[in-house]
């Protein structure tokens, strides 16, 4: 991995293939959850199609950023956070002049839209919606987030196109900051790459997923109020009334230390696990006997399409926005009530006892990486 030098510091970072397309994607860091993938999966995609590619990151930090491939290069603005980055995205804007810079998070959007403005360059801007803009403000402690809505009314329209990962997203996108619905194209993430399709038949040694083992029910996610585990836990509590099974939830956060405390008060101590972030969840979500989505809202949750290549039984929660969508209304996989523990645990003994099919290939077909490479080319160069 070439990691650049800190393009606020004015060093040259100047490559050697001049003569291509420079794209530059900009985002806070490689930590978090699938946005922060789909952005490096992007930039694989778009360099793989003969561009120069900048991964611009306020902080170069995160679980991700082993996986950004040798090809795309890496500009660290050494930011503490995303706003003290505008100062080193001027100058880089300034100095390497890419033809496009797609931003990603709307925090990340409406500093990346100051920053050209001050740049005066004459990049073409695409901003890029992940979440509901409306749950976000709404459910987030912090003051920045509550302000956004009218933040992104106010500068959303300086950027040249605004894009949002699922239907649902754009709806309320335009519903929360007052903007016009076609103003906003439909653009999903990538997430069905060659390196995902490699890494889901990768060997798992777990004694849980051995063969004449009780079925494990699978999840993935940050530990944090937005995945709403602790239905799941409550959930999984009912199921184990009645039928033999074992939990796994992959991820780290916040909430592990309630979510532990849970795991106890719940009697799930040797059934339910956390073993924290894991590099390759993939051959966990294939190996399950069904994948579990218990969110509160959602963008476009690239889990769920994870497990839907991963040919595993689905239940999710019919959150705002993405699962409707990626479920095809519930022809993929089985959707309920957001927390209705009762709901869920019904869900997960139906995708247990072999009564929610497993997904078809043309469910995971649009967003394979290919595919969705070449709808951001379109936004961001015209190709």
């Amino acid at each position: 991995m070439n990691v650049s030098a800190d393009a606020a510091a004015g060093g040259s970072t100047s490559s050697s293939t001049d003569a291509k397309v420079r794209v530059a994607i900009f985002t806070a860091n490689m930590d978090g959850g699938g946005a922060e993938r789909a952005m490096v999966k992007l930039a694989g995609g778009i360099a793989d199609r003969g561009f120069d590619v900048d991964l611009v990151l306020s902080d170069a930090s995160g679980h991700y950023l082993a996986e950004v491939p040798p090809e795309v290069r890496i500009v660290n603005l050494h930011a503490s956070r995303v706003l003290a980055s505008l100062p080193g995205l001027v100058r880089y804007l300034r100095r390497e002049r890419p033809a496009a810079m797609l931003t990603s998070m709307n925090y990340v959007n409406v500093v990346g839209i100051w920053a050209r403005a001050l740049a005066r360059v004459d990049t073409r801007l695409v901003v890029n919606e992940q979440n509901a803009l409306s749950l976000e403000a709404a459910h987030s402690p912090r003051r920045r987030h509550r302000m956004l809505p009218r933040l992104i009314g106010r500068f959303y329209p300086w950027a040249d196109r605004i894009v949002s990962v699922a239907r649902g997203t754009a709806d309320d996108l335009s519903r929360t900051a007052g903007l016009p619905r076609e103003r906003i194209d439909v653009v999903h993430n990538p997430i069905v790459t060659p390196e995902l399709k490699q890494l889901a038949n990768a060997p798992l040694d777990h004694p849980w997923f051995r063969p004449g083992e009780p079925p494990v029910v699978v999840s993935v996610g940050r530990l944090a109020q937005q995945k709403d585990f602790g239905t799941l836990l409550r959930a999984f509590a009912q199921v184990r009334e009645d039928r033999e099974a074992r939990l796994v939830i992959l991820g780290e956060g916040p909430e592990r230390g309630s979510l532990e405390a849970l795991v106890s008060e719940l009697g799930l101590d040797g059934v339910a696990a956390l073993p924290g972030w894991v590099q390759n969840p993939y051959p966990w979500m294939k190996g399950a006997g069904a994948y579990v989505l218990s969110s509160r809202w959602e963008g476009l949750p690239s889990v769920l399409i994870e497990a839907l290549y991963c040919d595993v039984p689905i239940v999710a929660t019919d959150c705002l926005s993405g699962p409707q969508e990626i479920l095809d209304g519930g022809r993929h996989g089985l959707l309920v009530e957001v927390g209705d523990v009762d709901g869920l645990a019904r869900g997960i003994r139906s995708a247990l006892a072999g009564e929610v099919p497993a997904p078809a290939p043309e469910s995971w077909r649009p967003y394979e990486q290919e595919f969705v490479v070449g709808r951001y080319l379109e936004v961001l160069v015209g190709e």
